[in-house]
């Protein structure tokens, strides 16, 4: 147990954190770790019950309270580690366990079939069968082996089994210590539970008496409140009384301006609709303007189609071009494209600095504008004389800004004497030029006069107050008051204060100092610019005793145009509160500021400092002293000297010797001009302003430049230089690199290319400077740093160095061998030089690490005076190399530096030189490096790809030698050359010859003869069944056409016999079997085929048809995208305009935009786009897919395609199996159709009707017409004869006019009509046939009966009686029933001029018999007004509408047999109702009817006598009524029934008013007469009265 215990370190159980291996419990590395208790958890399992006794002895500790607690947290930690440790041990023993098991049960059943074996043994040399017996004892070796193998293995888990388990004990031990350590742990802390509340029971007593203290205070408080509060309310009341009397006074004045708003609110409104107007015209214009640019927009895209392709055929001219020279084409077309980019950036950036220029030009013109109408207004005219326009004091300022002028502000009134001119063009770009960099050009505000005027004058205008001083005073006064004023004032804010201010004393102390201490206690705006705004806050801190109020003084005088605080009084703050103060800093000036902001306590004033500095240059040098030390003449060492800015702004710097006098130049400005530059020069002001802001932003965004980027901008600067166009002239603020000119005689320490340039703010500049030894000796020199700012003072710095002579040496200090292979000799000659007036012996000396790859011969030789000596250099890098180097050999970039040393005899010192290479290997690596083909037919190809990598630096040749037939590798026959660590793809290709298995390498040789092989393997398949075409090549086949070919299944197995042909089989299985062959081709889903049959059966010896058709179509995504963003552009145009110009410039940045993407990232769909793809839900019978799908065929460019079919064989029939059994097709039998699939564009496209090729007419009419017009345009180049489809002759179909010859690009109309016979939906298919493509239009229309149903049943409408004179009214209705409005017209037989055609050929109807009596027409007017009338005579029913129609009877005089029959007549043609009219007139209002008829239905041609109305009443008339009683007696013994006769007595209702009232009822008498055998007479009364209704 203890030495398993010393296995574990203490260490690792340090600091509380137990270490736990991860998931390595494996039975290769059985080593477990347990988990111990860190020190801390010993003594406290050590210990035992002495915790608890220590922790009652010190209850009060704090500082023991913590570390007791992060200790119980451990332990805590560590008792759940050592539980989760014990579960994994547990596992790990369980599954050890159960593998130990498995392997006793594998020795079992070896040690069985030992027995087994050793018994078949004895019984075969007891059979005396050699071969078995060799066999068994084989496996019996096998079995003792695996016996051995099991019984190691089990000896294995048995150690691991013993050392998990003597793990789990440690853990057990461990975790028992550990319960009894957390045991003491939990008394502890109790213990510091009890303490703790305790504390918490003094804390809240403490808390309860802040909080009566809190509380009294509150009420005092409370109480000063209500005295502030009564003290408020007074003065309330006073400015209550006094607004009142300010009220009346502006009432009057808002009753006058109310007035004016009213009167510009009635303006505004006749201005909106003078608007809307114009509004309403400019759409009507530009819906006009559209329509007639309709066809410019499609030849403008046709230009733009053009100028695409023939950019893209002078692009890929160019790359071809650029391929035959041997150059690189990406990279080639990759910086044009940068090229465009960066000059498209460039102007997007011109345009952008020309709206600029052109927005600050456009302020001060308005600033200008402003000030004339200042001027204008302002009542003294000698002022305006006497003070400068707006425009000359901008000119000013801006002239102070550019030429730095420190106390410049923009001044608020000039005397005469100033004449401002303009300012010079330089000084006026670099003002513009950084207001475009700052971007902040509308934060400057002119504090000259303000613009606001009151809208109402009384109260606001100066002349309103009772002592108004005269301007001309005013204006003689200076800005700052007086001297006397001055003093006045300071002698009444010293009053002020002293009444103010007070004494503090509190607990007989009395405060003296400053109330109020700040954090920071300096307000410091650092390198500030001009216009910018800055902000900082500051925190006030109340130090005195008590309570204290702060008020806010201001800012001293010459800060208070710079300088605005922001402070809101807090009220009485308690000693040690704080408050913010907001200050806001915005430079008008570039000039250093200093001041401060003063406030007023309650125990006197205190102020806090204010400070605001400049941007300022703070050069050093990081040292003053360069020693080189000693150097041999000719070398060359350098030494690196930094030039630090710590300042915010940057200066030109020049190293110069001290020695050296220079003068720095002082860089002239941008356009330099000697004429007067203003803002009406455009041309001169765009071209400089764009460029100088465009550098100042450079220079702003630029880093810190280091060596590289002075480098480059040096040649760039040096480039312009050469070209004519200085860099200072073009504004550039990079730094200038210059070259130091040689001196006549070469100076030994000298500076590198950087010598001078810019040093931005807080940047650095690193400047080199060389010590290259000459002459020996001691050198010494200094140098000196001088800057275009005067400001900053001169540098100085000392260079010092010795230069030593040797004798000997080799002009080539390294020795470059290039790029050397393993195994390979390379050779060189190293040159050695003296200067030495005696000869000397000189040995060579290899290092001892590569002595056994390099030699120099000979190693020994004597050099003669003043002269040279070659030794011969040999390198034979073996593979041993990276290790026998070491650290000379890089393994990672391969590179060798061998160091080779000369000795000289008598020299202490020698000379050594290097000996540069690249060691490489020529080793090429083929990936897979084995390759299995599979199972391949013989009617086929398999193709896989190899990888050639070259591992070697250099480039070498390489080819397969050797191949087989049957193996081809392409490209170039697998020969070429490969690059240095290229890989290149190889195509290796294998076509078997015959049905068996292959194995065969692929010898891959390298220049240098060697050879690298790939293995490989395949079988060969001849399937049953065989196509008589495996390629099949459609013609260029046009959008929605079809075009078929045909092709054949062979069964050419009919006999198994191998020698009459090639028997189908896989590899070296058995032969297939003769019988019939099911085949099934398997066509890609969603492609343009089509192949019949799919699934057939041949026979042996019989072949099957195949047609495969191919009809190429669009894709739905992308017909869907077309409509989608026709759709988008109609909602666009619809949608109304706000903006014009604003709308311009968008859409101008948007294309730049998008233009610029479009170049930078490739062309890809949106999540947007594809959500409203998913939304659009179209069909394809819709209009909008339709058009979409014309205009994509219309602009199809051609495509094609390329199919590869599988077709899987199986043996045996179709109909031979079971059920829905399916068959066994093998894939190794499985055959391919390859398709080439060219589709074109049509020739023939439809321009009418947004391209739609299906026509619906619609509803039509039964026995109507419908009449379309089909435009077809020829986009082929040449001329095409067109012929056209036969439609059905007896269709409702016709073509009325064909055409027979559509030329090139022209455009033909063809007129179709569709006539129904019936009520039927009529569909036909008119190709349109060329000699290229058929055009196929599809027809569709819908003949629609026109049904319409009549309110009135019986078509018979009975007006009723009416009296003579009056008029009757009647409605009913007619509904439309059918799908498509319906025209009517309504016609009164009466009215009819063909009735009164035939009635004057035939008698009149009152002379007719009864029986010949056809007409319906009765009785009519004697007025020769209609009887009937009717409303509407003609309209339109709209489809499920219904039409109301009103009948008049007006009668002119008494008749039963008024009568006429009104015809409906649909479309002017169809008779679809014949309603008969009827009614009957009395001439009074009671009537009597019935008996038999005594007159006739149509009136005689006797003259109807007249009888005066107002005596018709008093003569008696008497009209007869014939009653004929028929009274029949059959039977004498039963009583017949009576004879009866029914007579009806009427009432017409009238809106008559009777002439006179009837008090009593109506009586009438008649006659009758009976005749029979006895004629009697009786006299009949009629009584009636007339009622009204309820």
């Amino acid at each position: 147990m203890e030495e398993d215990a010393n296995q574990f370190p203490q260490k690792e159980l340090l600091d509380n954190v137990p270490i736990v291996e991860d998931e390595r419990d494996e039975l290769e590395a059985p080593e477990f770790q347990v988990e111990f208790l860190p020190p801390a958890a010993q003594k406290g399992a050590d210990s035992g019950g002495r915790g608890p006794g220590k922790a009652d002895a010190d209850p009060g500790g704090k500082k023991t309270a913590a570390p007791a607690g992060f200790q119980a947290c451990g332990l805590r930690r560590t008792l759940g580690r050592l539980e989760t440790l014990q579960e994994e041990k547990e596992l790990l023993v369980q599954k050890t366990r159960g593998e130990l098991r498995a392997c006793r049960r594998r020795i079992e059943l070896i040690a069985k079939q030992q027995a087994s074996v050793a018994a078949e043994v004895a019984a075969g040399r007891e059979a005396n069968n050699t071969a078995s017996v060799g066999r068994l004892q084989a496996v019996s070796r096998r079995l003792c082996t695996e016996l051995d193998d099991e019984r190691a293995l089990q000896s294995q888990l048995r150690a691991a089994l013993l050392k998990s388990e003597s793990a789990m004990w440690h853990i057990a031990i461990q975790k028992g210590q550990l319960e009894d350590v957390q045991a003491s742990a939990q008394e502890e802390e109790a213990a510091a539970r009890k303490g703790l509340r305790a504390h918490a029971a003094e804390q809240l007593h403490r808390e309860e008496e802040a909080v009566k203290k809190a509380e009294r205070n509150r009420l005092l408080r409370v109480r000063k409140a209500m005295h502030l509060q009564k003290e408020h309310g007074l003065r309330h009341q006073k400015l209550v009384e006094d607004a009142k009397k300010n009220h009346k006074i502006a009432v009057k004045f808002l009753k006058a301006s109310l007035g004016r708003i009213r009167e510009q609110e009635r303006e505004k409104e006749m201005g909106s609709q003078e608007h809307m107007k114009r509004r309403m015209d400019a759409v009507l214009a530009l819906k006009n303007s559209i329509s007639a640019n309709r066809e410019t927009l499609r030849k403008f895209q046709a230009w733009g189609q053009a100028r695409a392709e023939l950019a893209e055929q002078k692009a890929r001219a160019q790359k071809e071009m650029i391929l035959a020279q041997g150059g690189d084409a990406f990279r080639h077309l990759f910086h044009q494209r940068q090229r465009q980019e960066l000059e498209a950036q460039n102007h997007a950036f011109e345009e952008q600095q020309r709206l600029r220029k052109q927005e600050i030009v456009g302020r001060i013109l308005k600033e200008e504008a402003a000030g004339e109408t200042r001027r204008k207004r302002r009542s003294s005219p000698t002022k305006a004389t006497g003070r400068l326009t707006l425009r000359d004091e901008t000119w000013g300022y801006v002239s102070d800004v550019c030429e730095d002028r420190g106390t410049v502000a923009l001044p608020r009134n000039l005397p005469d004497s100033e004449a401002v001119s303009p300012p010079r063009a330089s000084q006026l770009l670099e003002a513009i030029s950084y207001e475009s960099v700052q971007g902040d050009s509308g934060s400057i505000t002119w504090e000259h006069d303000t613009l606001a005027e009151p809208e109402i004058p009384g109260l606001w205008k100066e002349d309103y107050k009772p002592n108004q001083v005269p301007k001309e005073e005013v204006d003689r006064k200076p800005v700052g008051g007086t001297k006397m004023d001055k003093d006045i004032l300071a002698r009444t804010m010293e009053q002020l204060r002293s009444r103010v201010t007070h004494r503090q004393v509190a607990s007989g102390h009395e405060f003296k100092g400053r109330p109020f201490n700040s954090k920071p206690k300096l307000i410091h705006f650092k390198d500030f610019d001009v216009g910018k705004v800055y902000k900082k806050k500051i925190t006030l801190i109340n130090a005195t005793y008590a309570i204290n109020h702060c008020k806010l003084v201001g800012v001293e005088e010459h800060l208070r145009d710079f300088v605005r605080v922001d402070f809101d009084p807090p009220g009485p703050m308690s000693a040690g509160m704080s408050c913010e103060v907001l200050v806001t800093f915005k430079p008008m000036i570039n000039k250093d500021l200093e001041g401060s902001i003063s406030f007023l306590a309650q125990t006197g004033g205190f102020s806090v400092p204010l400070k605001c500095s400049t941007k300022k240059c703070m050069l050093s040098l990081d040292k003053e002293l360069i020693d080189f030390g000693s150097y041999v003449v000719g070398e060359t060492a350098s030494r690196i000297v930094t030039l630090t800015n710590i300042g915010g702004l940057g200066t030109k710097f020049k190293f110069l010797r001290a020695s050296e006098s220079c003068e720095m130049d002082i860089s002239q400005s941008v356009a330099k001009t000697s004429s007067l530059f203003t803002y009406e020069d455009k041309g001169i002001y765009d071209k400089i302003t764009t460029s100088f802001s465009e550098q100042k932003i450079e220079g702003n965004e630029s880093p810190p430049i280091d060596m590289t980027s002075q480098k480059e901008s040096g040649k760039l600067g040096g480039k312009k230089q050469e070209e004519g166009r200085p860099a200072e002239s073009e504004g550039v603020t990079m730094s200038t690199v210059m070259t130091v000119p040689p001196n006549e005689e070469q100076t030994e320490i000298s500076l590198g290319e950087v010598a001078e340039g810019e040093i931005g703010p807080f940047g650095s500049i690193r400047v080199p400077v060389i010590f290259t030894p000459i002459i020996p000796g001691a050198v010494y020199t200094k140098f000196k740093v001088v800057f275009k700012n005067q400001q900053c003072p001169t540098l100085y710095f000392r260079v010092t160095g010795v230069a030593i002579d040797v004798p000997v040496w080799v002009p080539k200090p390294s020795v470059d061998l290039k790029i050397c292979m393993y195994d390979r000799l390379y050779q060189d000659s190293i040159l050695v030089h003296t200067r030495s007036k005696a000869a000397l012996r000189l040995k060579f000396e290899v290092c001892k690490e590569l002595r056994g790859h390099m030699e120099l011969l000979p190693e020994t030789g004597y050099i003669q005076a003043r002269s040279s000596y070659t030794v011969q250099l040999k390198f034979l890098p073996r593979h041993s190399l990276p290790e026998d180097a070491g650290k000379y050999f890089d393994k990672e970039s391969r590179v060798l530096e061998a160091p080779m040393t000369i000795r000289v005899a008598d020299q202490i010192k020698p000379v050594g030189f290097t000996v540069h290479a690249v060691v490489t290997t020529s080793d090429l690596e083929l990936s897979p490096s084995a390759v299995d083909f599979g199972h391949c037919t013989v009617y086929e190809a398999v193709r896989t790809q190899v990888s050639l990598c070259n591992l070697s630096l250099l480039p070498q040749g390489f080819g397969f030698v050797g191949l087989p037939k049957f193996v081809d590798v392409q490209p170039s026959d697998g020969f070429g050359t490969i690059l240095p660590l290229e890989t290149l793809q190889l195509d290796v290709i294998f076509q078997p010859t015959k049905a068996k298995e292959y194995n065969f390498e692929l010898v891959c040789k390298s220049e240098i003869n060697r050879c690298f092989k790939l293995s490989c393997r395949a079988v060969g398949v001849r399937p049953p069944l065989g196509l008589s075409h495996y390629q099949v090549k459609f013609a260029a086949t046009s959008l929605y056409h079809t075009s078929v070919a045909t092709l054949y299944v062979i069964n050419s197995h009919v006999s198994m016999s191998s020698l009459t042909h090639s028997a189908p089989r896989v590899g070296s299985e058995d032969v297939s079997p003769v019988g019939p062959t099911t085949f099934e081709f398997l066509p890609p889903p969603d492609s343009p085929i089509t192949i019949s049959p799919l699934v057939g059966t041949v026979l042996p010896g019989k072949r099957c048809l195949v047609q495969v058709a191919f009809r190429p179509v669009l894709p739905t995504k992308l017909i869907l995208q077309e409509a989608l963003q026709t759709l988008t552009k109609e909602a666009e145009v619809k949608s109304p305009c706000k903006d014009t110009v604003t709308q311009r410039k968008d859409l101008r940045r948007q294309s730049s935009t998008l233009r610029l993407q479009g170049r930078d990232h490739p062309p890809r769909a949106s999540t947007t786009q594809a959500a409203k793809l998913q939304k659009l839900d179209l069909k394809p019978s819709s209009d909008e897919y339709q058009a979409a799908q014309a205009t994509l065929a219309r602009s199809f460019q051609g495509r094609f395609d390329k199919f590869v079919v599988p077709c899987v064989v199986a043996s045996g029939d179709t109909e031979d199996r079971k059920g829905m059994e399916p068959l066994s097709f093998s894939p190794h039998n499985t055959l391919y159709l390859e398709l080439w699939c060219p589709a074109v564009a049509p020739s023939l496209v439809v321009t009418s009707d947004k391209g739609k090729t299906i026509f619906n007419f619609g509803d039509i009419a039964v026995g109507h017409r419908g009449i379309k017009k089909v435009s077809i345009q020829n986009i082929s180049p040449e001329d095409l004869t067109v012929e056209f489809s036969v439609l059905n002759p007896s269709g409702p179909f016709i073509l009325l006019t064909p055409i027979g010859k559509l030329p090139a690009g022209e455009t033909q109309v063809l007129t179709l009509s569709f006539s129904p016979r019936e009520s039927i939906l009529a569909r036909e298919t008119l190709d349109i046939i060329t000699k290229r493509d058929t055009l196929s239009l599809t027809l569709v229309g819908t003949g629609v009966a026109s049904t319409i149903t009549c309110s009135i049943e019986g078509d018979v409408l009975d007006m009723g009686y009416v009296i003579a004179g009056e008029s009757a009214s009647s409605s009913f209705k007619l509904q439309n029933s059918s799908a498509l409005p319906i025209r009517f017209s309504m016609q009164l037989d009466s009215l009819s001029s063909s009735r009164r055609g035939k009635s004057q050929q035939r008698l009149p109807q009152f002379l007719a018999f009864p029986a010949q009596r056809t007409e319906v027409v009765g009785t009519q007017n004697h007025s020769g007004q209609s009887v009937f009338s009717v409303i509407p005579v003609e309209g339109v029913i709209d489809p499920g509408k219904t039409q109301d129609f009103t009948v008049t009877f007006s009668p002119d005089h008494e008749s039963r047999y008024f009568s006429d029959r009104l015809q409906v007549v649909l479309f002017g043609k169809k008779l679809s109702h014949q309603i008969l009219l009827k009614g009957a007139a009395r001439e009074h209002m009671m009537f009597v009817e019935g008996g038999d008829p005594l007159d006739v239905p149509v009136e005689s041609l006797t003259v109807i006598p007249t009888c005066d109305p107002e005596h018709r009443e008093e003569a008696e008339e008497l009209k007869p009524i014939l009653v004929t009683l028929d009274y029949v007696q059959l039977d004498t013994d039963m009583p017949a029934p009576p004879a009866t006769r029914e007579l009806q007595v009427g009432c017409i209702r009238t809106t008559q008013l009777s002439p006179k009232k009837l008090d009593h009822p109506l009586v009438v008498s008649a006659l009758l007469q009976l005749k029979g055998d006895v004629k009697e007479t009786y006299k009949v009364f009629f009584v009636a009265q007339v009622v009204s209704g309820p």
